[in-house]
């Protein structure tokens, strides 16, 4: 992400954010974290290929802002804080 942010990226946070709540609640962005600080964004999407993956970053608003780096994991965990543990007792 740039350094400094220019107006026309500023502008766009608020369609980034709606873009990325969508994804995340159709499955397709697990996580998604911001470092303002050290200007990066670190996102774990699940799909089904490469062509899949690009075309959802670029349909982004702000992806045109950002050099990208894609790793496949190999396998995924993930507490779910959200989600009340269920107890026998």
């Amino acid at each position: 992400m740039p350094q400094d942010l220019p107006d026309d990226f500023v502008h766009l946070i608020p369609e980034q954010r709606a873009a990325v709540n969508r994804l995340l609640n159709e499955g397709k962005i697990l996580t998604y974290a911001l470092s303002l600080e050290n200007s990066k964004l670190w996102a774990v999407f699940c799909v089904q290929s490469e062509e899949e993956l690009t075309e959802l970053i670029n349909r982004l608003p702000l992806s045109h802002y950002m050099k990208k780096r894609v790793s496949e994991l190999t396998f995924y965990n993930a507490a779910h804080p959200f989600i009340p543990s269920f107890s026998m007792n």
